[in-house]
């Protein structure tokens, strides 16, 4: 699965926090402790009477029961509830104790246990809403037959089988997700990932509409006004890597590759789709993956479907993968990000086919090594398979600073945690979970050489084809490949949490380096110090450019590692110890070589180098040692003179932190921010301008100006563009832009705001443009409105759509709107505790977002009284909490480091 990026920002799209390391204890040997043989034991402890699934008891099921396979019928309407049975096949080892079916929030209609109907009033009482409980008495040991049918609603929160009806022509969509476990929303099963079964699929279906899953179907026959599909069974699968999805979809084929591919979407948004782009990407990951994992693609044929509603970014269901729709649709010519995000998240679904559903984790605390693999895949497939060869750059200034910023966070965790229940699945899917793994993963990659690296994947592939495998196998694996004990490795990295430091400490005499060593240090709460393979670069700076004088590949470890082979070398003016950024480090710059930075920047000819050299000087700024002003005084100079695309949205989101810092800090009143937020409207909009011969750099020098817009002059220039009174060249007004033009308006108060909003509805009543005009709506800063919406966000049973609530939350206080924050940030507080009990883990990540943090001293004092009364808080809510006090604290050490206070 790919978390949307956006949310991962602002749910952290999601997570738990101060967990132990307990069910992957680690012995002295550093090996992990063998899982508990549930079959061994012989006490029997009754399911907990709620929702989920804990591991002992997922344990002990899968210890009695195998070979499963399920025959499933769907008659689907297009209605609000849909009807289904589900027939499980089964072996059992005992029919000592009763066995747990789950099925969500159904009514059963009938319930056949090995051949014995059983009566209502007995499934009144073996049913609790959540599974059903079948005595040991009607099951045999060994072949066992249940099939229960039911009726449902269908789901309208994104999980189970979603309904979804589109407002421009009334038809009707369905799709499935299942991720962690959520499949018991749609049927009933064993709904677990070690319980890999056979899918064989029948489904009922208006005439007019396509149904296609994780097979291809063999025949479509009529039923009066009805199409009946019928699919054959599927190869063995997890069952939240099966899925289903149904509707009048527009479809897209080509068979020109090595495997059939598919592509669907709505009626309504098709023109918003190039389908040449998502096939191209396909057909070069399928071409890289299997001959990198020297297996070739094992589910036949290949479908894609977009999806509205959706709560992520995508999802790897074997041979039918979703992806979201606002991330991929677009009214008008992709630009080279979205197109650039399109293939990396296609890789990444496409390596889970290998890895995640061939080959599957046993249990949920091995979803961190999907994620991982799959980000690490998809980067490494972009880079070397696509015209995006700068993707390891974009993963640097993008998912890696966010794994770096996870992992100095007091909420920070080791990569492998335990998950007790199935309600844990998501408690650490963050940018630990996947940026950091697959930084951790690539350096494991630098330090064994890549083929070895490959040939321990392709062994790990083919032993644990279509089974479950647990953290061990893997490692095994690569260690067997490369004769290499791992254990200190997978200890240090994979159990331990937090990020090391380090820095060049060197003296020069006369020209010439004579002694250099590398320092390494780590953070009091997370003291381990790891062992990785850098390499050091030394550059001398020349007029004008860089040259690079010196590169040495060292493997360092401890407090102190010497370089000796540097003594007698020149004396660089730079030192970069993580050139081409081989490790997970952060990097504290020399003296020298900071100065050197921040006056020679723009010089520096490798891209790369630049990034990092940039996230630097912004590090320096978070960590309190540069101050704010003296950041924004260097990107002010430099900015316009990159041309590097990737390096250009990295300083442009930096410089975008930075005014929110200003925001909150200062506040937008401060004459200092009035100061840069004039200087950065002037900047983007002449930059802007200045590329109008470069479509790419055009937009994303537009796309801050809209970010940055907020004078009575730029929201009149703005106005102008949006109503053709004025135009740019080679700059199109597309829809979307038009409702970014229309939500900056509102934002800032524009006289006809309102009235564009309400004229452009009649123009694009779409879902994108209903979820655009209330973004539009929310971002006013008028306390009426953000009142009335924080009252349905908050209404338990609201009518109101989760993906329209959710944009709604997304648009409540932005950062300049500190004073309505704090109008209602008692209350939320208050409420918090009663809001997070009623609503599940779906709905807290995308409220969490609106927990009050306005840098100040009111607002620590008021979280931290949070974090110390409100106990009874989820784990996610928790961890938003101790997130939101942190990142308070952060700010007002930036606002006190500005010397510009100091001036004044």
């Amino acid at each position: 699965m790919k978390f949307n990026t956006s949310l991962l920002s602002t749910l952290l799209i999601a997570v738990t926090c101060g967990l132990l390391l307990n069910a992957c204890v680690v012995t002295e040997n550093n090996q992990e402790l063998a899982q508990p043989n549930f079959q061994q034991q012989k006490a029997f402890t009754p399911r907990a009477e709620n929702q989920f699934l804990s591991q002992e008891q997922a344990f002990q099921r899968s210890a009695r029961v195998s070979k499963v396979s399920y025959k499933l019928n769907f008659e689907l309407t297009g209605d609000e509830s849909f009807s289904a049975s589900s027939t499980i096949n089964f072996e059992l080892l005992d029919n000592e104790q009763p066995l747990t079916i789950d099925l969500s929030d159904a009514q059963i209609t009938r319930l056949v246990i090995n051949g014995s109907t059983v009566s209502d009033e007995a499934i009144d009482k073996s049913y609790n809403a959540w599974f059903i409980t079948l005595p040991a008495k009607q099951l045999k040991q060994g072949a066992n037959t249940v099939t229960v049918s039911f009726t449902r609603k269908h789901s309208t929160n994104g999980e189970g089988l979603h309904r979804f009806k589109d407002p421009v022509d009334n038809n009707v969509y369905l799709y499935s997700h299942f991720e962690p476990a959520a499949a018991q929303q749609m049927f009933a099963l064993f709904d677990q990932p070690d319980l890999k079964a056979t899918f064989e699929l029948t489904v009922s279906a208006p005439k007019d509409w396509t149904v296609f899953s994780a097979t291809k179907e063999t025949n479509i026959t009529e039923q009066n006004n009805f199409n009946i599909w019928h699919f054959p069974k599927s190869l063995t699968l997890s069952p939240y890597n099966f899925s289903m999805h149904a509707g009048p979809y527009k479809m897209w084929q080509d068979n020109s590759g090595k495997y059939p591919l598919r592509l669907f979407a709505r009626q309504s948004v098709a023109e918003q789709i190039t389908p040449k782009h998502w096939f191209t990407y396909t057909k070069q990951g399928f071409e890289f993956f299997d001959d990198y994992f020297g297996i070739n693609y094992p589910f036949k044929k290949y479908d894609q479907v977009l999806v509205p509603d959706f709560l992520y970014g995508a999802m790897e269901n074997s041979a039918a993968v979703t992806f979201a729709e606002g991330s991929f649709l677009t009214n008008g010519e992709m630009t080279q990000s979205r197109r650039q995000r399109l293939a990396s998240v296609i890789m990444h679904e496409m390596a889970h086919q290998w890895f995640g559903n061939l080959a599957t984790m046993k249990w949920w605390n091995g979803l961190w090594l999907n994620e991982s693999f799959a980000a690490f895949m998809a980067t490494l497939a972009t880079s070397e398979a696509t015209e995006f060869d700068n993707a390891w750059r974009s993963f640097y200034a993008g998912g890696k600073q966010s794994a770096y910023r996870a992992d100095q966070r007091i909420t920070t965790h080791p990569i492998e945690v335990p998950v007790p229940s199935s309600a844990n699945a998501f408690d650490n899917i963050d940018a630990i979970t996947y940026s950091k793994g697959a930084s951790v993963l690539n350096q494991l990659r630098h330090l064994l050489g890549e083929k070895v690296f490959q040939q321990g994947i392709h062994n790990y592939l083919k032993d644990n084809a279509y089974q479950n495998a647990v953290l061990d196998d893997f490692i095994n694996s690569l260690a067997k490949a490369s004769g290499k004990d791992l254990s200190q490795w997978q200890q240090k990295w994979l159990y331990q949490a937090g990020v090391n430091t380090i820095e060049a400490n060197y003296q020069c005499e006369q020209g010439k380096i004579n002694s250099f060593e590398l320092l390494q240090t780590a953070d009091k709460s997370q003291p381990t110090l790891r062992e990785q393979k850098v390499q050091l670069a030394l550059f001398k700076a020349n007029k004008p450019g860089f040259s690079l004088t010196k590169k040495l590949s060292v493997i360092y470890q401890g407090e102190i590692t010497k370089v000796d082979e540097l003594v007698g070398v020149a004396c660089p003016d730079l030192v970069y110890p993580n050139y081409q950024d081989w490790a997970f480090v952060k990097v504290n710059l020399d003296e020298r070589s900071f100065a050197t930075t921040k006056h020679y920047l723009a010089q520096v000819q490798d891209p790369l180098l630049r990034s990092m050299l940039w996230q630097s000087l912004w590090d320096s700024v978070r960590d309190g040692k540069l101050p704010l002003n003296e950041y924004l005084t260097v990107a002010l100079a430099n900015a316009p003179l990159e041309q590097d695309y990737t390096t250009l949205g990295q300083i442009l989101r930096q410089i975008s932190s930075a005014k929110v810092y200003l925001n909150k800090g200062l506040t937008s009143q401060n004459n200092y921010t009035k100061e840069i937020a004039l200087q950065l409207e002037e900047l983007t909009w002449q930059s802007t301008m200045a590329n109008s011969d470069d479509k790419n750099m055009q937009r994303r020098w537009f796309s801050s100006y809209l970010n940055f817009a907020h004078s009575e002059a730029a929201l009149d220039n703005l106005y102008r563009l949006l109503t053709g009174q004025h135009s740019l060249e080679n700059l199109t007004i597309s829809q979307d832009i038009r409702w970014d033009i229309i939500a900056q308006l509102s934002r800032y108060q524009h006289k006809k705001a309102a009235e564009l909003i309400n004229h452009e509805l009649t123009l694009d009543s779409s879902d994108t443009g209903e979820k655009s005009a209330i973004y539009a709506q929310v971002i006013a800063p008028n306390s009426q409105v953000k009142s009335d919406w924080l009252a349905k966000i908050q209404l338990k049973e609201s009518n109101i759509p989760f993906s329209k609530l959710r944009t709604a939350m997304s648009a409540l206080y932005p950062s300049e709107q500190s004073y309505l924050n704090e109008q209602s940030a008692s209350s939320r507080m208050t409420s918090l505790s009663a809001i997070d009990k009623a609503n599940g883990p779906v709905f807290m990540r995308g409220y969490n977002q609106l927990i009050p943090a306005t840098c100040s001293e009111v607002s620590i004092t008021r979280l931290s009284k949070a974090v110390n009364e409100l106990t009874t808080l989820s784990a996610g809510t928790k961890r938003s909490l101790l997130i939101k006090q942190q990142a308070d604290k952060r700010c007002l050490m930036i606002k006190n480091a500005m010397t510009i206070l100091q001036e004044d």
